[in-house]
């Protein structure tokens, strides 16, 4: 009878492997090290800055980082605003888009219907 129900504590150790190999990072970032990225977050902050460091949570080390402001109307438009922050952490949860800074530009939304005047 004292066997009943002892045998689920052994498969543990496998589970604790497992989650070990998939600490992996989806994004290899290292080419970017020491060169300008641009970070959107949720809630539609930006910041630019040069990557000093990251890891496979997608924390990032910025520095000399800027910070695009926002409209204060529409939250999720840009003005032409900017804050220096310096060195920043910022936290990977609350990173949603990562690209370099050389070579991009911004375009028009092509969804957007054009209103005839």
């Amino acid at each position: 009878m004292a066997s009943v129900g002892g045998g689920g504590g052994g498969g543990a150790g496998k589970m604790a492997d497992k989650e070990k190999k998939k600490k992996e990072s989806i994004l290899d970032l290292s080419k970017y090290i020491d060169k300008t990225i641009r970070v959107k977050f949720q809630g539609g902050r930006e910041a630019s800055g040069v990557l000093k460091g990251f890891d496979p949570l997608l924390n990032l080390v910025l520095d000399g980082t800027i910070e695009y402001m926002r409209d204060p109307d529409d939250q999720y438009k840009l003005t032409e605003d900017t804050r220096q922050l310096g060195l920043v952490v910022c936290r990977g949860t609350s990173v949603v888009l990562i690209c370099p800074q050389d070579g991009m530009e911004a375009i028009p939304n092509p969804f957007i219907q054009q209103q005839d005047g």
